[in-house]
């Protein structure tokens, strides 16, 4: 497997130096990040939603109409939200300040309870996500993949990064440097697979002294897809 300097250099070749890298990696990072360092249970529900919605469709749409989903969504209390009824599935459904798929619409109820699931683990959904050691990031997506409702890895790790959690984002760029670093032969889908990434970003992560979330940012732009 390479090691991080050498995927740093690669980087550097291709956007003028190391300097030039970093730059792009913190303005990445501050593009994504919302900086919070904290959460409200309300929050990070509205944080799952928005991403739910913008998977696969517009995210500048979504971003448009957001506020409309605060107000369907009663400002996605997770209380009320869990108790989405037959009723407000059909009132949801009609909204035209919102996006009316209903499939996604009904993501929020199940979501709102995990949400109300893990604040009464760990107090607030907020500290049990942020309480997750980042050395089992993968651990992280699966649990939050199979507690809560189309919350795939790539749409979760965007919720993740913007909320300030540190993430890697599989992105094709990013799957395409792990291969050629010699960690997967192609997307990580298995278990296996995704222990072997996880390892690698460790390992980077220790050697650059930096977070996931620049190894990956960096791995970004060290290869095209």
């Amino acid at each position: 497997m390479e090691k991080f300097s050498t995927i740093m250099h690669r980087a550097a070749g291709r956007h003028g130096g190391e300097e030039a890298v970093i730059a792009k990696v913190k303005e990445g990072l501050d593009t994504y990040s919302n900086h919070m360092e904290s959460m409200s249970d309300d929050r990070w529900l509205a944080e799952f939603t928005k991403r739910c919605f913008q998977a696969g469709f517009s995210w500048k749409v979504i971003e448009a109409k957001w506020d409309g989903f605060e107000k369907a969504f009663w400002k996605f209390d997770p209380k009320r939200c869990a108790r989405i009824d037959l009723d407000d599935l059909e009132k949801l459904t009609t909204n035209t300040d919102i996006v009316r798929n209903p499939v996604k619409i009904k993501t929020v109820s199940k979501n709102a309870q995990m949400i109300l699931d893990m604040a009464e683990q760990k107090g607030s959904a907020d500290a049990f996500i942020r309480g997750w050691p980042s050395t089992d990031y993968v651990g992280l997506l699966d649990y939050l993949q199979k507690q809560g409702s189309h919350l795939g890895h790539n749409t979760t790790s965007y919720a993740l990064r913007f909320s300030g959690v540190p993430a890697f984002i599989l992105s094709k760029d990013v799957t395409a440097a792990l291969i050629h670093a010699g960690v997967i032969d192609k997307p990580a889908t298995s278990k296996t697979a995704k222990k072997a990434v996880q390892a690698a970003f460790n390992q980077w992560a220790d050697e650059s002294g930096e977070n996931i979330s620049y190894v990956s940012r960096v791995l970004a732009l060290s290869l095209d897809a």
